[in-house]
């Protein structure tokens, strides 16, 4: 809608150039004066409303390239808009859709808040996270877990933390960022989780645990991780 309205807002900056610029003398010969302010006034007004999709797409781009890694074939990844968030009252902060059959779509919609908080992420949050900036790269991996096919929720929960480390490298992060991470999802979020979200079975050694390179639950040099501030 953003972009139509400005498309809109150029398309009107031009017709009045134009139409100023045809009509730059009158009848008498003497110059009229060109409506500048207007036209400079729709041509930044048409930026103001694209600039923030332009943004949205973009991010999407990346996200849907990280997801359709995690996935193993393409799967995509929507930004929720501003005027999508009037219509909201899941309280979820991803969702993927399922097909009449039950089968996860390849497909996903992440809440503004954490695609927000993605952004925070990629522009520089991977040496320091904030404790939403970790949520929101497990929700990118979460439901990707759901696109590849995992219908349910506790067992996408575990396979998302342990690709969370994965998800954070291929935002941008280094391995030990990725751990680190990984690690503080998996000692500050995960307990506080719903019980449909969480099993005894996940855990090292547990029959979910997928013997991963990077799984939260690694020992020695990454136990000692700081944890980010919840308040």
């Amino acid at each position: 809608m953003l972009l139509l309205l400005a498309g809109f807002s150029l398309i009107a900056a031009a017709f009045i150039g134009v139409r100023g610029w045809r009509n730059r003398y009158d009848a008498l010969g003497r110059r009229r004066s060109v409506p500048v302010i207007s036209v400079v006034g729709l041509v930044i007004l048409a930026l103001v409303l694209a600039v923030p999709t332009l943004l949205r797409h973009r991010l999407e781009g990346r996200l849907t390239r990280v997801a359709s890694v995690l996935v193993g074939q393409h799967a995509s990844v929507h930004c929720q808009t501003f005027g999508q968030t009037f219509t909201d009252t899941s309280g979820d902060l991803g969702y993927v859709k399922f097909d009449a059959d039950g089968v996860p779509q390849h497909h996903t919609t992440i809440m503004r808040g954490p695609c927000g908080e993605l952004r925070r992420y990629l522009d520089g949050g991977f040496t320091h996270p904030s404790a939403n900036e970790i949520i929101a790269v497990h929700v990118l991996t979460h439901e990707s877990m759901h696109m590849r096919g995992q219908t349910n929720e506790a067992d996408a929960e575990c396979e998302a933390m342990q690709r969370d480390a994965e998800t954070a490298q291929l935002l941008g992060a280094t391995p030990d960022e990725g751990l680190r991470l990984a690690r503080a999802y998996w000692l500050v979020d995960y307990p506080n989780m719903p019980d449909n979200y969480r099993t005894s079975d996940c855990a090292l050694g547990g029959s979910l645990d997928e013997r991963l390179p990077d799984p939260p639950w690694t020992t020695g040099a990454y136990v000692a991780v700081k944890l980010p501030a919840t308040g």
